[in-house]
């Protein structure tokens, strides 16, 4: 199976063959942005709600392409939400998230998040993935397993559950939407143009010792 791997970025901002921006959405308090720290960083935390918006950058190797993956890290508190609509604009994959302890969060993809995604994306192959977290509450669970497949299947979603404190799964989350999006040719020429043109309108890199210029 193709892996998704680590680029070493400590000499500055390595060359890359695709940029992808990958957005996640959900509800406040499910571990979006405990997810994203678990990927990017090997860490876990217990982390603040997010105030408008934040995104990492994770540089991997994955089918023998090098990657530079803008992972956008959504709040999920209402009182945000116009503000976040604008990041759905070039979003190669999106990452559903839910708690699988709080049904609310599960009822809400279907009654907000799904229905922002009609409104906001521009990509119209754009990838799915929707992730069922805190699997290590298994006691607490309030949405099965089942029921997060049968989801996925009517609204075109890859699936996975995981657990951001343990990192079960984690890896898979990230890795699979990046495979199909690898997959998708529209989505790998979009990819493409983001080198050229730099979602984040970073000047391209003159010498081996410039540095990004991303926040």
């Amino acid at each position: 199976m193709k892996s998704l791997s680590a680029m070493d970025s400590s000499s500055g901002s390595p060359e890359f063959d695709y940029l992808f921006k990958l957005l996640m959405i959900g509800d406040s308090g499910v571990g979006k942005s405990s997810l994203l720290l678990s990927f990017t960083s090997d860490a876990f935390e217990d982390l603040s709600p997010t105030i408008g918006v934040d995104f990492k950058i994770k540089y991997v190797i994955m089918g023998g392409k090098k990657l530079k993956l803008a992972i956008w890290d959504t709040a999920g508190q209402e009182r945000f939400r116009t503000l976040t609509s604008s990041y759905y604009r070039g979003a190669q994959g999106i990452i559903m998230v839910y708690d699988v302890t709080r049904r609310e969060t599960f009822t809400n993809l279907s009654e907000i998040w799904a229905k922002e995604i009609d409104l906001y994306s521009t990509n119209q192959d754009c990838i799915k993935m929707l992730v069922g977290n805190k699997v290590d509450k298994e006691g607490d669970r309030a949405v099965t397993k089942k029921e997060g497949i049968d989801f996925a299947r009517e609204y075109g979603c890859l699936f996975v559950e995981c657990s951001a404190k343990t990192r079960v799964n984690v890896q898979k989350c990230f890795e699979e939407l990046v495979l199909k999006i690898l997959d998708t040719p529209s989505l790998l020429a979009e990819g493409s143009k983001g080198v050229k043109k730099n979602i984040f309108k970073e000047k391209p890199p003159q010498s081996d010792a410039s540095t990004s210029s991303c926040c």
